[in-house]
């Protein structure tokens, strides 16, 4: 790492959750960050304990102290940048005065996701604060939408869930591939750490089992619905592992759409992304495959005499659905290289396809 004077001090507020640890994790071994505070919630894990009593694999090489997360404390750390992985309710209230004192937000709540004020009381229960705020936030798709990332002092990280979504989704909305009377169906598994370290029944290790919830109800729908440019249908599931989302996504596609045409609209999307890939015709999508990494894999099968295809989107909830994410728009904002900080395999993956997994057949007669 070079010399503190030439790192870019930051701060995690929320740093006792698995996504705080998944940040400060890879801001230790970013070129140019240095961690200049860690801040929790008072009475939890803001009462000056050491990071490391939270998490004893850091004993010895980051034991600051989590102090409690007030604008003063933090704008005293000296933060440039200031990453909230905080509850949403606390990120709008602490966003406005860090952006007073100058300082560049990245907000991994969904506090500042949504462009309707309306839309918070009804799917997060509380009225915004700062709602003033809204339409100056860049949402933080780094992958599609750089140029306003580069531009803006407060960044809404994406959720886990829309990521893996919208990555799979928008650029076959934008090319006019799917058919818009119809909605897009999205089930997303994810790995139990989606649901935070607090414990509850349905995380305990013997209780844990793949089932459903938020059957359309979900918080998440109206994000994905606002981003991806698509009505859709999304019903979110809890899966049997500790971290990781697989999407299954049924797109019904325009008149005349051809898997290739699909396949063609992700080369141009991300064509300059060192982080999303189209897999191999056969290959599917995993949670293994991108497990630790800021990877995004998709892969599709079309049926073009029923007009549908079929598509699979794997991520890291914790690194490309939101610490890793996180980091790849501070890249972005502050003209650092895209993959700083995100493991040394992403120097290779940016002109390197990923190797195929999960290879399997087509069955006889199921493609038109």
């Amino acid at each position: 790492m070079p010399p503190h004077t030439q790192s870019i001090p930051v701060a995690v507020v929320g740093a006792a959750g698995y996504t705080g640890a998944e940040l400060c994790e890879r801001l230790l071994g970013h070129p140019g960050a240095r961690i200049a505070g860690l801040f929790g919630s008072r009475g939890k894990s803001g009462d000056g304990s050491a990071f490391s009593e939270s998490f004893p694999r850091f004993t010895g090489v980051l034991d600051h102290p989590i102090l409690e997360a007030t604008p003063a404390a933090i704008i005293q750390s000296g933060a440039r940048a200031v990453f909230l992985a905080t509850p949403h309710e606390a990120a709008a209230s602490l966003a406005p005065a860090l952006l007073d004192a100058g300082c560049i937000v990245l907000d991994l709540s969904a506090a500042f996701r949504l462009g309707d004020r309306t839309a918070y009381p009804k799917h997060y229960g509380f009225d915004h604060p700062a709602a003033h705020l809204l339409h100056s936030a860049a949402y933080g798709l780094a992958d599609l939408n750089g140029d306003a990332i580069r531009a803006a002092d407060l960044i809404a990280v994406p959720g886990c869930y829309p990521t893996s979504a919208i990555l799979a989704t928008r650029p076959l909305v934008e090319a006019g591939l799917a058919d818009g009377s119809a909605p897009i169906i999205i089930d997303s598994t994810s790995g139990v750490s989606g649901a935070g370290r607090h414990p509850s029944l349905k995380s305990l290790f013997c209780e844990v089992s793949q089932q459903a919830y938020g059957v359309l109800s979900h918080r998440h729908e109206p994000e994905i619905i606002e981003h991806a440019g698509a009505e859709v249908i999304f019903t979110p599931h809890l899966g049997p592992f500790d971290r990781g989302i697989l999407s299954t996504i049924h797109v019904s596609l325009a008149s005349g759409c051809h898997e290739s045409d699909i396949r063609a609209a992700w080369e141009a999307a991300y064509s300059h992304s060192p982080f999303v890939h189209t897999l191999p015709a056969g290959s599917w999508s995993s949670v293994a495959a991108v497990r630790g990494t800021n990877l995004c894999h998709l892969s599709v099968m079309a049926c073009e005499r029923r007009r549908h295809a079929v598509i699979t989107s794997a991520i890291d909830n914790l690194v490309k659905g939101a610490a890793g994410q996180a980091i790849h728009c501070f890249n972005l904002r502050l003209g650092l290289s895209e993959v700083a900080g995100l493991g040394p395999m992403h120097a290779l993956a940016a002109a390197h396809a990923p190797a195929a997994v999960h290879a399997t057949p087509p069955l006889e007669g199921s493609l038109a």
